[in-house]
């Protein structure tokens, strides 16, 4: 498969507004401890930026980090990544992290494609998740989902053989869509029966939005698929 790009996925839009004080003073503040700002084409050396050897999971889009600021405090065994645009959800979730003292949570507020392509070695997490991305429900945006066949390549570069990739969305065509790349990828293997999805694993926590959705009788799909190589 060819690494070459012929178009780049533009899977966000860069949200601004006003912002609360605790937003501030997250992204102001904290971010020095909690931020990291990648150079260029250079490696993020994972141990280093989080001072131990632990796993790390990394997830793209994390909104306001609801859910994983919880995963954070659940297991402290293992290192967060997360990256995300959305300056008031950076923001709100370095706030809670430091009133939590977390220190197993690292935020990136950069393009994630850049981010993978030029920062994130082969080989270097253990998982990856993908929570209620943007389905860019109109036909003639399909092309913007970030779930693509040379997306997940990437991501299975980046995983070590035996890492997992965990996608939820409340999205029905998105979710066949993502479990249509999945399954036709020759290193991802559904950790269920052939093209079935799963009911929400306990680990990841359910959010507001999630629970609003349920109340309006919106169905969520989740998977979780392992990397073999």
């Amino acid at each position: 498969m060819s690494e070459k790009s012929t178009h780049k996925i533009q899977s966000f839009v860069r949200r601004s507004g006003r912002l609360s004080a605790g937003q501030k003073f997250g992204l102001n503040e904290l971010w020095s401890q909690y931020g990291i700002d990648p150079v260029a084409e250079n490696t993020i050396d994972l141990d280093s930026i989080f001072k131990n050897k632990q796993a790390v999971i990394l997830e793209i889009g994390f909104g306001n980090g609801d859910s994983l600021l919880q995963m954070a405090i659940n297991e402290p065994e293992r290192n967060f990544l997360g990256i995300e645009v959305y300056e008031a959800g950076v923001g709100r979730l370095i706030n809670e992290a430091y009133k939590h003292g977390l220190t197993n949570l690292k935020i990136i507020k950069e393009d994630a494609v850049e981010v993978l392509k030029n920062n994130i070695a082969d080989n270097s997490l253990v998982g990856f998740q993908l929570y209620f991305a943007d389905p860019w429900h109109k036909k003639k945006h399909h092309k913007r989902r970030i779930v693509q066949n040379e997306f997940m390549h990437t991501i299975s570069k980046k995983l070590i053989n035996g890492g997992f990739v965990h996608m939820a969305t409340d999205w029905e065509h998105y979710a066949e869509q993502m479990m249509e790349t999945l399954e036709a990828h020759t290193h991802f293997k559904n950790t269920t029966t052939a093209h079935n999805y799963l009911s929400r694993p306990e680990r990841r926590p359910i959010t507001k939005f999630e629970r609003r959705g349920q109340r309006l009788g919106h169905g969520v799909w989740d998977m979780i698929f392992t990397n073999e190589k």
